[in-house]
């Protein structure tokens, strides 16, 4: 039953084999969903995405882009080719299959590692997506590098943090088995030319699998970027193909748009960011858990631009209704056997309280691949709503011009530019810009760094969103007090937030960041790499590469008139960010 409230739809193709879909969403939501289903309908709007009708976005080259639509079924003439390559590996007798890639070419795979586990007699996947050097040396320990199957993806072949985690991991591989047998421990995901093919042609790698020039990295994991690692770690690929294929079918260009999972969440999404609802906030049972930074990837990059944005929250937990203001959307996804009471209260109290509430059912774990392809369909189609290019990222590349121009300033004096802290003390430098030093001295921040803490979390506004961008290793142990600064902003300030590691969120969030409206708060958090890791062939450092990424994704913010912060931590980085923690919920609290 729906509330006063509210409007509830349950999807109509879901007695078909697929995830059940429930859209409950306030009453002047239904009626703006129900006009633009009707729009589509008239005006033939499915039919034109399928025939990739430019017009349908920006009137710029997203038909350039679409190869995500038939690539589903292209995989299932492949099928054959992923069940030989999984033999081959296991005949091999592979312990691990490390995946080093990033954005795209990581997250989906991190998904399917999740989701599945280790399958015996099989390598259990890893992925590496940073730069940081504690993490590296993390995953290298984790791994047996004898038995080690390095899969190497990148789509152009020449993305900085995939090139520089091959050379290093190329070099062990050598240093362990010799340069003659190297090769034939690494296979690269790459598109047909690319500067990575090359590489992989002259050091005789295992194997090369090409992925379609006409697909972003991020609407990509049911080709060969998710599929090949998936098919080395011994998943049903087959399973996983099908799913997908039922799900694109379910919003083939004949059905009709009411009837379309993918379209009916695609206009609630769109519909609702332009009513101020743009904090799509993400909640999963915990083997889901890492479909949110997937998704994060897929909206914030094809959303986040020419000032809009639909914003994704990932790993907030669900609290009531009073924490939350009018600019939430609520996704659920879980399996059907996963239910939790607790969640299930929380989302109808945020249903009751007026807020969208989407509910997602998994049948089995390879359904997985239809939710890949829901988000796919309703991310194209909530940026029709929008009217944006929901397949560009112009803003990722000005980071990437940044971090070069860093580096080859380190490779010509040895050193990075100087930079000079607004404040400082024995544990922490504080960084920021001109504009955003004089706005928050003006605010109350003087030599202390718990004045400037407290006067820029005080510039959070109703409807804004506050990002802690940490560049430190992906960890349970770093996490913990992130996560405690989070919530403290959340709480306490009830605004929507969001954790992010650097260098990944450089090739995901880090677009809506900068593209986006100028709705965020940024708090960067950075500190010292002890021990360093030095890159083969490279006179900068993992350090270096990552402290450069980092500049530059604070330069950029600068230049965007963002409200950011950078807090430098001296010493441990455990004992600093718990530090750190404390600081920011005095700061809160005061």
């Amino acid at each position: 039953m729906s509330s006063p409230q509210t409007s509830q739809k349950q999807d109509q193709a879901s007695a078909d084999g697929l995830n059940p879909q429930t859209i409950a969403v306030p009453r002047y939501l239904v009626e703006a969903i129900a006009a633009e289903t009707e729009a589509w309908r008239v005006k033939g709007r499915l039919g034109r995405l399928w025939q990739r009708d430019t017009s349908l976005w920006s009137g710029d080259d997203e038909d350039k882009w679409l190869g995500w639509l038939t690539i589903v079924d292209e995989s299932a003439k492949q099928l054959g080719e992923y069940r030989a390559f999984a033999e081959d590996v296991r005949q091999a007798g592979f312990t691990d299959a490390l995946l080093l890639g990033m954005g795209g070419s990581s997250l989906g795979p991190e998904v399917l590692a999740a989701v599945f586990g280790h399958r015996p007699g099989f390598p259990h996947l890893r992925v590496l997506d940073s730069t940081d050097p504690e993490q590296i040396l993390a995953a290298e320990a984790a791994i047996k590098l004898p038995t080690t199957l390095v899969i190497i993806s990148s789509k152009s072949g020449s993305t900085t943090e995939p090139n520089v985690l091959l050379a290093y991991f190329y070099a062990r591989l050598c240093e362990t088995l010799g340069e003659e047998q190297a090769g034939q421990h690494v296979v690269t995901v790459t598109d047909p030319g690319s500067s990575m093919e090359k590489v992989a042609k002259h050091d005789e790698f295992r194997r090369i699998f090409h992925g379609e020039p006409t697909i972003g990295g991020r609407y990509s994991v049911l080709s060969p970027f998710g599929l090949v690692p998936a098919a080395a770690a011994g998943y049903d690929v087959d399973k996983l193909v099908a799913a997908g294929q039922l799900m694109m079918r379910a919003c083939g260009p004949q059905v009709p748009p009411a009837a379309s999972p993918g379209v009916q969440l695609g206009l609630a999404l769109g519909l609702a960011a332009r009513m101020g609802r743009d904090k799509l906030t993400l909640n999963t049972s915990p083997r889901f858990a890492d479909f949110g930074a997937w998704t994060e990837q897929l909206v914030a990059e094809s959303t986040g631009k020419n000032g809009k944005a639909i914003i994704p929250i990932d790993l907030e937990p669900l609290g009531p209704p009073e924490l939350y203001g009018a600019d939430r959307f609520f996704v659920d996804l879980r399996m059907a056997s996963e239910a939790s009471a607790a969640d299930a209260a929380a989302l109808t109290a945020l249903e009751k309280g007026g807020h969208p509430v989407v509910r997602i059912e998994l049948q089995s774990p390879e359904d997985i691949a239809q939710e890949f392809v829901r988000f796919e369909i309703a991310t194209a189609v909530a940026g029709a709503v929008l009217g944006i290019h929901p397949f560009n990222q112009p803003d990722v590349e000005a980071t990437k011009i940044k971090t070069r121009d860093l580096i080859a300033a380190f490779e010509k004096t040895g050193a990075l530019p100087s930079e000079t802290p607004v404040a400082e003390d024995a544990s922490f430098a504080l960084y920021t810009d001109v504009r955003n030093a004089i706005a928050l001295r003006e605010s109350g921040a003087g030599a202390d760094i718990a004045s400037w803490l407290k006067a820029h979390f005080a510039r959070l506004r109703p409807g804004d969103y506050a990002a802690i961008l940490a560049y430190v290793a992906r960890n349970r142990t770093y996490t913990e007090p992130l996560q405690r600064m989070r919530l403290a902003v959340h709480k306490r300030r009830q605004v929507a937030t969001c954790l992010e590691f650097g260098p990944r969120f450089l090739h995901s969030t880090g677009q809506a960041y900068k593209g986006g409206p100028d709705s965020g708060l940024f708090l960067q958090i950075t500190a010292e790499d002890d021990p360093d890791l030095a890159i083969p062939g490279q006179a900068a450092s993992f350090g270096i590469v990552k402290a450069a990424q980092a500049r530059g994704d604070f330069d950029v913010l600068a230049e965007r008139g963002r409200r950011a912060l950078h807090v430098h931590i001296k010493g441990d980085v455990g004992s600093g960010l718990a530090a750190l923690a404390a600081a920011v919920e005095r700061a809160l609290g005061s």
